[in-house]
């Protein structure tokens, strides 16, 4: 059974150092620039300030199985909105992929945050295994955002 650890913000660090490792292995980022701004303080100090905050704060989780951290993922769930979560990052380390561990990590991050309100869940994606895994989990696209990146939404 799949649990959910949440990360509080004096461990930051520790996710951080994984964070940056898996945005450039899974080819989430790919140039100098975008690397600069997810290992920087810019971007880290704007995630830990809503880490704080009272209302639709944010979370860093990991997915745990055995006793064994397996992923992790980042969300908001905008309570004082429409009950969105948007799942900014999940992954899978890749030792634990195959086998259905991402759906069963997802159905752990599902339960798990709809008891902190939420009601549908958003993501944007463009490579395509990450879009057929989405899909898999009943994710539809539902337009783009800012950037002109796919999002999908599960209802």
């Amino acid at each position: 059974m799949i649990r959910i650890e949440e990360i509080p913000v004096d461990r930051i660090e520790e996710f951080w150092e994984i964070h940056l490792k898996y945005l450039v292995d899974d080819a989430i980022i790919e140039d100098e620039e975008d690397i600069a701004y997810f290992a920087g303080d810019e971007y880290r100090n704007i995630i830990k300030a809503r880490m704080m905050r009272e209302t639709d704060k944010h979370h860093m989780v990991y997915f745990v199985d055995d006793e064994k951290r397996i992923g992790a993922a980042q969300y908001n769930t905008y309570q004082s909105e429409d009950g969105k979560c948007f799942v900014l990052d999940f992954w899978v380390f890749p030792e634990y992929r195959g086998k259905g561990t991402g759906h069963q990590c997802f159905k752990a991050l599902e339960a798990y945050t709809k008891e902190d309100g939420a009601v549908y869940y958003e993501i944007n994606s463009e490579k395509e295994d990450s879009i057929r895994f989405w899909k898999s989990l009943g994710f539809v696209e539902n337009g783009k955002d800012e950037y002109d990146m796919p999002v999908f939404i599960k209802r």
